[in-house]
């Protein structure tokens, strides 16, 4: 099953509805770009890591 297929079932599923026109569907077709780019920088981003470093820039940001 294709990802646009297994989104449109599970919205189906859990809201009853099917995808309402052709749009929709290209728009639902278009996340798998954008979770892939998601998953390609998985890893490299550290603030959401170190809260600690978030931190510490804030405040060499205040001084």
């Amino acid at each position: 099953m294709t990802f646009l297929a297994e989104t449109e079932a599970m919205i189906a599923t859990w809201h009853g509805v099917a995808a309402p026109n052709a749009t929709a569907r290209r728009l639902t077709a278009d996340l798998v770009e954008t979770i892939a780019a998601f998953e390609a920088v998985r890893g490299s981003l550290r603030f959401e890591d170190e809260p600690a470093s978030f931190e510490a820039a804030l405040q060499a940001c205040k001084e």
